[in-house]
């Protein structure tokens, strides 16, 4: 992720005025162009991430006004004394002839920030000058996340879909949408977004398997390994399940086709059990067991004269 930096030094132009502005409407004293340092961001975009979920373009306005006033701080460890920038003001912008991953024209939200120019944060400040430092990650939560398959949310009992697999020739990713709180923004060794250098926080773990294998010791890990290994099976069964009942309700009424197709991507695996069970049956009554036996429906005399020699 690049950063651009927006030194507060040199003359006091009508710009650095009005940045200075935006900058002591969060300061209790007046600060002074000579006393801060700023630099701008791109905190996130609309790209597919390696963990295969993007942030949708009115997920990134959303955010543009929860992360005014956010702090800066490191490795998301909430701690005061990583107390380090303060977003003063944010923007979403188009990027010119950019296109994301899936054809969209690639958006990013920039948030500009301020730090004190101290002794604590000369060094700090020297390497965001060398570009040392210079990934970072968003802390914040979503309540949505859209399966870009079937537009149903992920979750239990939800989208069985599996983020990274394609279907038909189409990605599955999950897209973040309504958010709720923006927490911090924090200077990171790895990004998880290409393009926009960015690791993103629900509460400081995207996933359970992300926390556990942040947190947890070699025994929680491995059996988060196995769980997952058993939902991949599961998701697999219940898709493969789906499948079967649109087959077997075509076979009962084409006409219920368009309709089941949607209602099934909907339903849990108890639920097209059931459904599977009632098709079965119905078919049975259109479809009943042939024999090969003339006269199958005529009534069978035996008198034994058939055997006499």
């Amino acid at each position: 992720m690049k950063i651009y930096k927006a030194g507060a030094d040199g003359a006091k132009s009508a710009q650095t005025e009005a940045e200075l502005a935006a900058v002591n409407a969060f300061a209790k004293t007046e600060l002074t162009a000579e006393q801060v340092y700023t630099f701008s961001v791109v905190l996130c975009d609309n790209e597919i991430d390696r963990d295969f979920e993007k942030f949708s373009v009115d997920a990134l306005h959303e955010l543009a006004e929860l992360f005014v006033g956010r702090t800066g701080i490191f490795d998301h460890e909430w701690k005061a004394g990583n107390q380090t920038a303060r977003i003063y003001r944010t923007s979403v912008e188009q990027v010119a002839g950019g296109k994301n991953a899936v054809g969209e024209d690639y958006t990013v939200l920039k948030g500009w920030a301020y730090m004190l120019r101290s002794e604590k944060n000369a060094a700090l400040i020297a390497e965001i000058d060398a570009g040392i430092k210079k990934e970072t990650s968003v802390g914040c939560s979503v309540s949505e996340r859209v399966c870009s398959i079937c537009g149903l949310s992920a979750g239990a009992g939800g989208c069985s879909h599996v983020p990274g697999r394609e279907y038909d020739g189409k990605l599955c990713y999950r897209e973040l949408a309504s958010c709720d709180d923006a927490y911090e923004f924090s200077f990171v060794a790895v990004p998880a977004q290409r393009g926009a250098g960015v690791v993103k926080g629900f509460g400081g773990a995207a996933t359970l398997g992300e926390l556990v294998r942040k947190c947890g010791d070699a025994k929680m890990i491995a059996e988060m390994d196995k769980i997952e290994a058993e939902a991949v099976l599961g998701r697999e069964y219940q898709e493969q399940l789906r499948r079967e009942v649109l087959r077997l309700g075509l076979l009962c009424d084409p006409k219920l086709y368009a309709g089941l197709e949607k209602g099934a991507a909907r339903m849990g695996a108890a639920e097209l059990t059931s459904l599977k069970g009632a098709f079965e049956e119905q078919l049975e009554g259109k479809f009943p067991p042939r024999t090969q036996l003339k006269g199958r429906n005529a009534a069978v005399k035996f008198d034994g004269t058939e055997y006499i020699v």
